[in-house]
């Protein structure tokens, strides 16, 4: 007898739907119960619900179910705004009303935050929110023709599938591609090369939007009128990707920079529509504010940055402090930041490219000491920097960070090992709808 076949024995499927009240959210937004002493993960169901579920997985320390039926529902539930959700992977808390996911946000931050990093703030900032429909403006969307369906598919994989999900339209895009999710499967469904395009990925400017079309061959002739066909009947620019992220380029029009402001600061980022930039426009403006009032920047000031990307906090900051230096280990961002620096007049800005996860003193820009320090690192947070740029004799740091666990776990470094304090911490809607968490938080030593 097989392995799987024993294992599937050993953990069958309750075929019965199985009664059960959800005690709370967990950190990626389902509900969880208790059923027999054992932890369930429900899909789609909110705290103090009363449910039957229906398991459709089960592991070894919990298993997994969705709502069978809701028998009392909780008063936060709202009706979702989209007609594919619950099948879409794209959204996760639609059913929970706005007010409420910032707050189940801003939990999890706290207790992260004491249960992971030992750590309390001093005081909780309010939190940042913005628009929760059509706010996103970077994607990837999931390109598949579905032979039985008889139909080609552009959106977001299904929700703990790899299957793409059939869409109409998605509302938490920018509408500039949103809207025409239906017009890019026909148009990819028409084209010689449909089953040679995996991927779709968007960005979104101030004034335009750009496609990227991920491409296993070199696309014909006939394919690339196409393309730029749909591009000048729609708007939006069209670009190729035949192999990795620097083989990006546009197809339609042949310069098709695109580009953001902050207005508060007189700031206009240029970037590539493959460069990571913030999926929440006016998020980041009033996340950008809000680093930089928490800094409390002054003239004279020397500020390092890490992970400064694009420049998105390296410029502003810029705008006050005497000097800036941005340090970031893609070499492409790094060129395009010194390229906005250039246009914007900043001369006081010093852009470094450099691993950030080797040895600090082996770095450019560690050598100096600062007054300030901004970092913005990726998922896995900033474990490697934290105690060189503790010697750096910074007074404040302000961290902004897209994983509770990688800021709890840093706090807790800064906090218990070097002498900062956690002065305010808060949660940003950078992800309206998930169950994203974007925070930023200060550190100060006196």
């Amino acid at each position: 007898m097989s392995r799987s076949r024993t294992r599937r024995q050993r953990h069958p499927l309750r075929s019965e739907p199985v009664p059960a009240r959800i005690e709370f959210l967990a950190h990626d937004g389902r509900g969880v119960a208790r059923v027999d002493g054992k932890t369930v993960f429900v899909d789609g169901a909110l705290p103090g619900e009363e449910v039957l579920l229906r398991y459709v997985k089960r592991r070894r320390d919990y298993d997994e179910a969705q709502v069978e039926e809701l028998r009392e529902a909780s008063a936060l539930r709202v009706e979702p705004g989209c007609p594919h959700y619950g099948v879409c992977g794209g959204c996760s808390l639609q059913h929970l009303a706005p007010e409420s996911q910032i707050q189940h946000k801003q939990e999890i931050l706290l207790q992260s935050l004491e249960r992971l990093g030992g750590v309390r703030p001093d005081a909780v900032l309010a939190p940042l929110t913005g628009p929760h429909w059509g706010y996103r403006r970077k994607a990837r969307l999931g390109v598949k023709h579905v032979i039985k369906k008889g139909r080609m598919l552009v959106g977001f994989r299904e929700r703990r599938s790899s299957f793409v999900a059939e869409l109409a339209a998605c509302p938490v895009l920018h509408p500039a591609v949103g809207g025409r999710i239906e017009a890019l499967a026909e148009l990819i469904a028409g084209l010689r090369a449909r089953d040679r395009i995996p991927q779709i990925e968007v960005a979104v400017g101030d004034a335009a939007a750009a496609l990227v079309f991920r491409t296993l061959d070199e696309l014909g002739p006939e394919d690339r009128e196409r393309l730029i066909a749909f591009g000048r009947e729609t708007g939006p620019h069209v670009h190729l990707q035949p192999g990795g992220i620097d083989s990006a380029a546009p197809l339609w029009p042949e310069a098709a920079p695109l580009e953001y402001a902050l207005e508060r600061h007189e700031v206009r980022i240029r970037f590539r529509p493959t460069d990571f930039t913030q999926v929440n426009a006016e998020i980041n403006a009033r996340m950008v504010d809000r680093a930089l009032e928490l800094l409390e920047l002054s003239p004279g000031d020397r500020v390092l940055d890490l992970f400064c990307g694009l420049g998105n906090f390296t410029l502003p900051m810029a705008r006050v402090a005497s000097e800036v230096v941005g340090v970031e280990g893609d070499t492409g961002l790094v060129a395009r930041a010194r390229d906005n620096a250039r246009r914007n007049g900043l001369a006081n800005v010093e852009l470094i490219a450099a691993d950030l996860g080797r040895p600090m003193d082996a770095v450019p820009g560690f050598d100096r000491p600062y007054d300030k320090v901004l970092l913005d690192p990726p998922r896995s947070g900033a474990e490697p920097v934290i105690a060189p740029l503790t010697r750096l004799g910074a007074r404040r740091i302000v961290y902004v960070a897209c994983r509770p666990g990688s800021l709890a776990r840093d706090a807790g470094e800064l906090v218990h090992s070097h002498g900062y304090r956690l002065a305010r911490v808060g949660v940003m809607d950078m992800f309206p709808h998930t169950a994203h968490v974007e925070s930023i938080a200060l550190f100060v030593r006196e």
